[in-house]
């Protein structure tokens, strides 16, 4: 397994080995123990899947406040994503820096995004899939967001025009809310 720390702390970017042959290949693609073992040690209690038909499909930026904050262990099993984590931890000497990482289904990439961040993804190819593991139930009433677009956060989004937004995304609030969702 290959383990890389992204550019804002605690954000990982994983790729379980793959064992590959004529028929195709194998993959562990989550193990609490190896996973523990690079910090990331909290519990999964839900796996989710999203479907996104259109290139340039963009949801986020998400998440869930205490008591039910969520990490999320994110993997592509079609198509391919530039998904990206914003540190909203108050404390954070990162706090309001982003990170980013491609994820295939190709290559089995997969990021680590902890309690306290928001999460969202642009998909780079039509029909994407992707599934991630949460630490924490969805809770209508903890979640909340972020507008995309911000110019503080200044996120570099791959574009080829303009995005696909959800309703909902297209009327999230700007950064300034996130203040003191985790702290500060």
């Amino acid at each position: 397994m290959k383990v890389e720390r992204l550019a804002v702390p605690d954000v990982v970017l994983i790729v379980p080995q793959r064992f590959a042959d004529a028929r195709g290949y194998f993959a562990e693609t989550y193990s609490s123990r190896r996973y523990a073992a690079i910090g990331i040690d909290r519990p999964f209690v839900q796996d989710n899947e999203s479907l996104s038909r259109g290139k340039g499909t963009l949801r986020g930026l998400h998440c869930q406040i205490a008591p039910v904050a969520q990490g999320k262990l994110v993997r592509v099993v079609r198509g391919s994503i530039w998904d990206v984590a914003v540190d909203i931890r108050g404390s954070s000497p990162a706090y309001g820096k982003w990170a980013a990482a491609t994820l295939t289904a190709d290559g089995g990439e997969q990021m680590w995004i902890p309690p306290g961040f928001l999460h969202g993804f642009l998909t780079l190819a039509a029909d994407t899939e992707i599934i991630y593991k949460v630490t924490s139930d969805y809770d209508r009433a903890s979640e909340r967001g972020v507008i995309w677009n911000d110019p503080t956060l200044d996120i570099a989004w791959p574009l080829e025009g303009d995005p696909v937004l959800s309703e909902k995304d297209e009327s999230l609030p700007s950064f300034d809310a996130a203040h003191g969702w985790f702290g500060r």
